[in-house]
């Protein structure tokens, strides 16, 4: 493989408490926005964004919407087991299909307080549910994996129907805000930490570039002629996990759940090379979908699964399929399977050195030194970053989750 060597202490910068919006705005579209366009910078609003986008703009948006994750069940002796929901195992791993199961299902967790829960021990909780009780128990299914089971009842016998795995987490579930707020979620995250257009319920984090956009800023870009289109990437809390390893080749990257329609693909080709992806989950999700198509024509007779590993692409350097070329392959598959709808798994990681192949820029918030996104980011624009963000703090822009925007066009 051609990769290059990365010195994660070039990829860092001074980023005081204060300057993390520890909160949104009042109104998500009067944020500030930073135009970066082939080295020039101009300082904007948020709601002008329609100004600086090229013509013929075709933007990605990732409509994932963000589930209570974070489940809290009190012990009888006073100790409170936090369980984060990670991805689901059994008895399907596909996450809108997981949100439909009623009766019991397993989830790889992160477990909060893990040394007060013994096995064979089990947590329970009585819920309220549309006028009925409902019982939740939790167990550990596979410690060594972090494996839980999770299963409810109807407290009285009854004709009715048991609520489903969504309507279990909504009833006692908590928005998992990001560590870096470092505050309890309240009645307002969750409505403000979603985007306007989240709809495939699955996610641990927001996609918090789109957390800019209002209805009038998408009627606004509508009438403008600038295409929208939405896929779905299920954000995983790996997000969040700072890079804790001096060769950044180690670091864990966690595989996230996508999910591509038929009409993405046929979309995506006929806006080949006009296509900005709306936050960092989008990138991601388009550069694996270029990958799987690569791996359909490279890899045809191993009718390979639509996975991408983290170094995958850097396999290939500039000497892979075009655009058109992996795009197409998966269209056709997709048309031999007769399928509308492919789910795939990607732990894809870009770095300075990656070739971008799908995506001509990006809309996207501050990141946190020495991340992934720092690294993504200085992937696609190189150098430059650092005038970007030098920028950003000079002008008092908000950072990370909640705070401010960017359009970044190389």
């Amino acid at each position: 493989m051609n990769i290059p060597e990365i010195n994660l202490e070039l990829y860092t910068y001074d980023l005081p408490d204060e300057r993390i919006a520890k909160f949104p705005l009042p109104k998500r579209d009067e944020s500030k926005l930073q135009v970066y366009r082939q080295g020039e910078i101009i300082h904007t609003g948020f709601k002008a964004i329609g100004d600086f986008l090229p013509e013929e703009s075709l933007l990605v948006f990732n409509n994932t919407k963000v589930i209570p994750a974070r489940l809290l069940f009190p012990k009888t002796t006073g100790a409170v087991i936090q369980i984060f929901l990670l991805h689901p195992v059994l008895p399907t791993p596909v996450i809108n299909l997981a949100m439909n199961i009623r009766s019991e299902c397993v989830w790889e967790c992160m477990i909060g307080n893990r040394k007060r829960w013994k096995l064979g021990d089990s947590l329970e909780m009585t819920l309220q549910i549309d006028g009925k009780e409902v019982e939740v128990k939790a167990e550990w299914f596979d410690d060594e994996k972090s494996h839980v089971k999770f299963s409810w009842q109807l407290k009285t016998e009854s004709h009715e129907d048991i609520p489903d795995f969504l309507e279990i987490i909504q009833a006692f579930g908590q928005i998992p805000l990001p560590p870096y707020l470092n505050r309890e979620t309240t009645e307002e995250d969750l409505k403000t930490y979603q985007t306007v257009y989240s709809e495939k319920q699955g996610a641990v984090a927001a996609p918090t570039a789109g957390l800019h956009f209002t209805e009038e800023v998408l009627q606004d870009l509508s009438q403008r002629g600038i295409r929208q289109d939405f896929l779905t990437l299920h954000v995983g809390a790996g997000t969040f996990q700072p890079i804790k390893v001096k060769n950044i080749l180690e670091h864990k990257m966690h595989n996230e759940q996508l999910v591509f329609s038929r009409k993405n693909i046929e979309t995506l080709l006929q806006n080949i090379g006009n296509i900005i992806p709306v936050g960092t989950t989008s990138m991601r999700a388009l550069e694996s979908l270029y990958w799987y198509g690569v791996k359909l024509l490279t890899e045809k007779d191993q009718n390979p699964d639509f996975f991408i590993e983290k170094l995958y692409p850097y396999q290939y350097g500039n000497n892979s399929a075009t655009a058109e070329d992996a795009l197409h392959a998966i269209l056709n598959r997709m048309i031999e399977d007769q399928v509308e709808e492919i789910t795939g798994e990607t732990e894809i990681f870009i770095f300075p050195g990656y070739v971008f192949k799908l995506c001509k820029g990006i809309v996207t918030n501050y990141h946190q030194p020495e991340s992934t996104l720092i690294l993504l980011i200085a992937a696609l624009i190189g150098e430059d970053w650092r005038k970007i963000y030098r920028e950003a703090l000079e002008k008092d822009y908000r950072f990370l989750s909640y705070g401010d925007s960017s359009l970044l066009l190389p």
